[in-house]
């Protein structure tokens, strides 16, 4: 028989190196689905079809039961592989493995085929004998999988390849015997060969395919088991009082893991690709966590740099291409515990992309020679990340730093109120206020206690008819109101923040009636609203897909392989742009890391960035557990608003003077409100006119919204309406109720402070309830706005002095940080790359994308920019693009949700390591959402990575910031076809839920052919399968999601050197005038505890508040223990100190 018809390669070579070859880690492009899938079934008479070797296609064989052959997985992966032009898959028939010899089994030059105990069970012994007649290329070794059935082979296997195991004894007994074994059993504790295991530990059966695992646990917990099993229903492990040992079958005895209750399942294809997710622990209480489609919850977890060198060991080790096997994080330390070989991940589009990618390269690299097959390994596009840059020179992607607003929410609503009685100084003390003079309260308990003092309050001022308390009154009862809705407590839509005021509250005004009270009180904030709206989560979604773009690699299918006719159009993620991204992150080589505030919005808009960035799938909440970490330690992203400098305190109080005047603005009022220039704000000044003119019509047109509300409230029809995010009627009228009421002061005069919430609340209406149709909505929009970007950007200083000043106050630890990450970059470490020992096949596995993504709040965006527009990075004069993006963002009046500031930093590796041209920085800016009518008088940039000297000299023209997708770009650089979101696109309302939820963004459109753009991400979008045309749905049935502008290039020629002495000296400056105040404060609070409290601070012991000296993360300083989500299980610590830092930067 010819070497062709026995099926074996046609050079006689072996089979593949132990356990697959290195893998590419390139783009396949694949080809879109079409009706006739190579994917046969064997029929007998194809065994004695004579080919040769050059005429025909590799034939890729699957020999496994029915049951794994037609899964899901292997069916999604099998579709992928044909889209290969030379690979046929023919799937050998469950009967024909069972009954027939192997010589009748049908041919195939690579065989995937692995034992399981399906039905009747699958013969291994028959696939090795098949094997041996063939000789085909083995994906997985055949002959291990007889060790991968027998637990103690496989520690046996682990702890030879030197991978950390839990502690463990084996105990075997002769079935015929026994009592006779090595095993004494106390009540805590078993000794097994003379080895003690208290409990709890763990029982395991020798066979692996034997599921029932039993854990005991010790009298003093309460006693008794949980036993183990295969998933049944929603179960997968019950509690039983039993507590003693099994006494029949032969068993492995290991110590119990606390794991903070989860478990980490890794999947690899091949050595160098690993894909791990987390799930609940069976071993918590039993029941399945399952999503809203019934599919049991998986976490994304990224692995360490030893967690990727165990995968590749296990993966070689067993001779497993395509294997999985069980992780246990704890104490700071990874355990395999389990290795269950042939394995694939259940509903992820990207990696069944990945596992046919990387198994059809392996094939093609394999066998293609051999068979005089025309195909070589594709272009190694994402394995370094090189890009183009602006001059033309080619250049590597070392570092993208992203500092991102959050996304739409519901109206922020915030109550201040000043109080002096002993209960809340007593809950001040009781919580730790007088360590740093600030305390937020969000706990479910302390909220309740604040609830407790204020009904006791309203009882007692109940029987007084003072004045000033009658005002007070009116805020406890808002206070009580306020914390008694939703009928339970939560500190995503509630919290209270009370800080220490020596001397009362200082008043906003000079004119203010009441005269500054001496004695001390607290100042009470209640907060409440602001919750991510579902239009958020998308917006957040979508920029985090269209942030991939940014990765150099696979945009948009551009290259192909040879063999391949067209792109695959597969998933989210094949052909896709920015897929280079997924590859960098699925191969190891990118060092993620995402940080958000302690907001609840903040934090939900980080993971649904995460979720589209990453192409993950299903909820926000496992992805915010397990991939963001809580960054509110040493006010990195959060700030206080309500404790301000001294300087804010006067800017507040000049800016309320101005407005105050009934007058047309005078040339000196535009001095002394826009010294800057600012066209954005001159323009906001010539709309208003007279400010207290303006304040009137605008009480006018809240009065004229809330009598209409009223109205509708009392008309039957529509009383009980839904409006967006499952609000009433009701609740928006105490919204603007609520407004009304404190806009206009008891003096007639108006305060300043409630434009921006005015704003809030009209732009939102305007966006998700416009189809209520009340009357001049769009004239207060109008007029709110005018006011809100005079004093929104104003209150964070007036003049450029104030400004800086103010900035520094905000953002000096991240600014810091920014300058770490920038540093830390070019320096070895061992996060989230692999052992250079094991990263053959990995092209330049050292090297790595480090992405840093800060998720905050208005101020900080705010601030991050006034350092960087008044710093003194470049002189303007000198300068002309620094020059032009400065008119570009005085021009911008609103920082919108989704706002971004992003910083990349490349490397040139053709220079000397210590030239200053070495590293190349560039600084970007996006205003974040298009606001409602933001169609004419746009700012203009130049968009992304322009072309410098092309535009030099360019005039900005009027029109919209579509308009520039025309211009002309440098031919050097990659160009990406613009995917726009419409300007608002219809959601389609969950009815079942009765409340306004999004489902997706609109459809994807694309520009005209041959229309080239910097545009980097006009917000690329996909449209969801759930989204039906949502055309002539009203109010009830649909809401907008506004498209976000894109980035502009501010500057793209900075050094390294000169972005570090610029954040040094910015750093050095504001920490300076920190300092002072902090020790004044400092002083404050350690005589305030001393005298109030009678509770003198130990000597040594930690002082109040942080010296500022010292950078916040000094080498000696401790992890705070925030570094993580408190919403789930912190993330494991390495061991190895030096890395302390980076794993809880």
């Amino acid at each position: 028989m010819s070497q062709s018809r026995d099926g074996r390669r046609p050079d006689g070579g072996d089979g593949p190196k132990r356990g697959g070859a290195d893998f590419s880690d390139d783009e396949v492009d694949k080809r879109p689905m079409e009706a006739d899938v190579k994917i046969d079934m064997f029929r007998e008479e194809d065994v004695e079809d004579e080919e040769s070797p050059s005429g025909r296609l590799i034939v890729v064989g699957i020999c496994c039961m029915m049951k794994k052959s037609k899964s899901k997985p292997m069916t999604h992966i099998l579709e992928r592989l044909c889209k290969f032009d030379y690979i046929e898959v023919v799937v050998f028939p469950e009967d024909v493995i069972l009954d027939q010899p192997v010589d009748k089994w049908p041919l195939c030059d690579c065989l995937i085929s692995f034992h399981s105990k399906d039905g009747a069970g699958f013969p291994l012994d028959k696939a090795v004998e098949y094997a041996q007649l063939r000789n085909p290329l083995l994906i997985n070794d055949l002959n291990m999988q007889y060790f991968i059935q027998d637990r103690r082979e496989v520690y046996r296997i682990l702890q030879e390849e030197g991978i950390e195991l839990p502690r463990y004894g084996v105990l075997d007994r002769n079935p015929d015997n026994p009592e006779e074994c090595n095993l004494v059993e106390a009540e805590d504790h078993v000794e097994v060969n003379g080895e003690v295991f208290p409990k709890p530990f763990v029982e395991k059966p020798v066979c692996a395919e034997d599921h029932n695992v039993y854990i005991y646990y010790p009298t003093s917990a309460g006693g008794g088991s949980q036993r183990l099993f295969r998933k049944i229903g929603s179960r997968s492990s019950v509690y039983s009082p039993e507590t003693s040992v099994r006494k029949t079958g032969s068993y492995i005895y290991e110590e119990f893991m606390p794991t903070d209750g989860t478990d980490v399942k890794v999947y690899t294809v091949g050595p160098d690709y690993a894909h791990a997710e987390a799930r609940k622990s069976p071993a918590l209480d039993g029941k399945v966590e399952r999503d809203s489609e019934g599919k049991e919850i998986r976490y994304p977890v990224m692995l360490t740099a030893m967690e990727k060198l165990v995968a590749r060991k296990v993966c070689l080790a067993f001779k497993q291409t395509v294997c999985g096997f069980d992780l246990l994080r704890a104490n700071g330390h990874s355990f395999v515990c389990d290795v269950n070989g042939f394995s694939f991940v259940k509903n992820s589009m990207k990696y069944y992309d990945d596992c046919a990618k990387v198994l059809g390269n392996m094939v093609m690299r394999e066998l293609a020679p051999q068979f005089h097959i025309p195909w070589s390994i594709p272009m190694e596009a994402e394995d370094i990340p090189i890009v183009p840059t602006t001059s033309g020179t080619m250049m590597e992607l070392r570092c993208v730093i992203a500092i991102i607003r959050h996304g739409d929410r519901t109206p922020k609503q915030k109550m201040k109120m000043e109080v002096r009685h002993p209960l809340f100084f007593e809950l001040f003390d009781k919580c730790g206020g007088y360590k740093s003079g600030k305390l937020k309260l969000k706990k479910p308990k302390q909220l309740q206690e604040v609830l407790d003092i204020a009904r006791l309050l309203l009882l007692e001022l109940g029987q007084h008819n003072d004045c000033e308390i009658e005002e007070k009154k009116s805020k406890l009862e808002q206070l009580k109101t306020v914390l008694e809705m939703y009928g339970h407590f939560s500190g995503i839509n509630r919290k209270v923040q009370l800080t220490y005021l020596r001397h009362g509250q200082p008043k906003a005004s000079s004119e203010e009636e009441d005269s500054k009270r001496e004695v001390p009180s607290l100042l009470l904030v209640l907060k409440w609203g602001g919750e991510l709206t579902p239009a958020g989560r998308v917006q957040a979604e979508e920029l985090g897909r269209a942030f991939r773009c940014m990765y150099p690699g696979g945009q948009a299918g551009r290259h192909r392989a040879l063999g391949c006719e067209s792109p695959i159009d597969f998933g989210d993620y094949a052909g896709y742009p920015g897929c280079g991204l997924l590859r960098l992150h699925s191969t190891y080589r990118h060092d993620l890391k995402i940080y958000a505030s302690d907001e609840g919005r903040v934090q939900m808009t980080a993971a649904a960035f995460a979720k589209g960035l990453l192409a993950l799938e299903g909820e926000l909440t496992p992805i915010l557990v397990q991939m963001v970490k809580s960054a509110n330690m040493n006010g990195l992203l959060d700030s206080d608003s309500d404790s301000l400098t001294d300087c804010q305190q006067k800017v507040k109080a000049r800016l309320h003077e101005i407005m105050q005047k009934d007058q047309d603005f005078s040339q000196e009022d535009y001095q002394k409100l826009a010294p800057t220039g600012s066209p954005s704000l001159v323009n906001s000044m010539k709309i208003i006119q007279n400010p207290v003119k303006t304040c009137d019509k605008v009480y006018t047109l809240i009065q004229s919204l809330t009598s209409q509300i009223r109205k509708r409230l009392e008309d039957p029809k529509s009383s009980d309406l839904q409006l967006y995010h499952s609000e009433t009627l009701e609740l928006k009228l105490q919204r603007w109720s609520k407004l009304e009421r404190d806009f206009r002061m008891k003096s007639g005069r108006y305060d300043i402070s409630k434009v921006p919430d005015i704003y809030d609340c009209i732009k939102y209406d305007t966006q998700h309830n416009s189809s209520l149709d009340l009357d001049d909505t769009l004239e207060l929009f109008r007029l709110s706005r005018a006011l809100a970007d005079i004093v929104i950007p104003q209150e964070y200083g007036i003049t450029k002095a104030e400004k800086l000043d103010i900035a520094q106050a905000y953002c000096v630890p991240l600014m810091k940080k920014i300058q770490l990450d920038l540093q830390r970059t070019h320096e070895d470490e061992a996060v989230n790359k692999l052992h250079p020992l094991y990263s053959r096949g990995v092209m330049s596995p050292g090297r790595h994308v480090r992405t840093r993504l800060y998720f905050t709040s208005e101020s900080h965006v705010h601030s991050l920019l006034s350092v960087f527009r008044y710093g003194g990075l470049f002189d303007d004069e000198k300068d002309q693009q620094w020059k032009q993006a400065m008119d570009y963002l005085s021009a911008v009046t609103e920082l919108n949700y989704m706002t971004q500031i992003v910083i990349m930093l490349y490397e040139d590796n053709n220079k000397d390591p210590s030239s200053e041209e070495r590293f190349h920085v560039e600084l970007h800016f996006s205003p974040g959402v298009k606001g409602c009518d933001d169609e004419e008088n746009v700012p203009l940039g130049f968009g992304f990575r322009p072309a410098s000297s092309e535009n030099k000299d360019k005039k900005p023209n009027q029109g919209s910031l579509e308009d520039l997708s025309q211009d002309q770009t440098d031919q050097a650089l990659q160009v990406y076809e613009p995917i726009n979101i419409q300007k608002r696109s219809p959601i389609i309302r969950n009815r079942k839920t009765g409340s306004m939820e999004v489902l997706s963004e609109t459809s994807l459109s694309q520009s005209s052919k041959g229309c080239t753009s910097h545009r980097l991400h006009p917000s690329s979008s996909r449209q969801s399968p759930e989204v039906k045309a949502a055309s002539g749905l009203g109010f009830e049935g649909c809401s907008m999601v506004p498209s976000i502008y894109p980035l502009e290039t501010l500057h793209n020629l900075l050094s390294l050197k000169q972005v570090d002495e610029f954040l040094n000296a910015v750093c050095e400056s504001g920490s300076e005038a920190h300092a002072k105040t902090m020790k004044a404060l400092s002083g404050l609070f350690d005589s305030q505890s001393r005298t109030s409290l009678d509770s003198p601070q130990a000597p040594g012991s930690e002082p109040s508040l942080r010296p500022p000296g010292r950078p916040l993360w000094h080498k000696e300083a401790s992890v705070p223990s925030s570094a993580v989500s408190s919403a789930g299980p912190s993330s494991p610590i390495v061991e190895n100190p030096a890395l302390s830092f980076n794993l809880s930067e």
